[in-house]
């Protein structure tokens, strides 16, 4: 099958699968923390890493009919939350191509900062 290739992101904050931790994502990436998913509250990102695509499939959503794609871990598999493929109403194009991770479905860890004392 070959050898998985996992990114890893930089930065004081990471947001990771819950399950695998493997990195899922930077908080400088975020455009809005105001979403609903299938689980409670989700953020709208502009990208992510280590996802793979589901199939797609027209989705009726708070916002109205979207064209997504369910996005996976691609480690471990779980599902992750949504890729916006295609918006039908105008005011609700700036998701194309933007994704929705599921705040239940991630952790966001905080890289430990050691300070030495002289």
């Amino acid at each position: 099958m070959g050898r998985l290739f996992i990114e890893s992101l930089s930065g004081p904050r990471i947001f990771k699968c819950k399950f695998c931790k493997v990195d899922s994502a930077s908080p400088d990436h975020i455009v809005s923390k105001n979403f609903q998913g299938r689980f409670g509250r989700a953020y709208l990102f502009r990208s992510v890493v280590n996802v793979s695509l589901g199939p797609t499939e027209e989705r009726l959503l708070v916002s109205g009919l979207h064209t997504v794609n369910d996005i996976y871990c691609s480690s471990c598999q779980q599902l992750l939350g949504w890729r916006y493929e295609k918006a039908y109403e105008e005011s609700q194009k700036y998701k194309e191509g933007m994704y929705i991770l599921e705040k239940e479905r991630m952790l966001k860890t905080v890289k430990a900062i050691l300070l030495q004392r002289r």
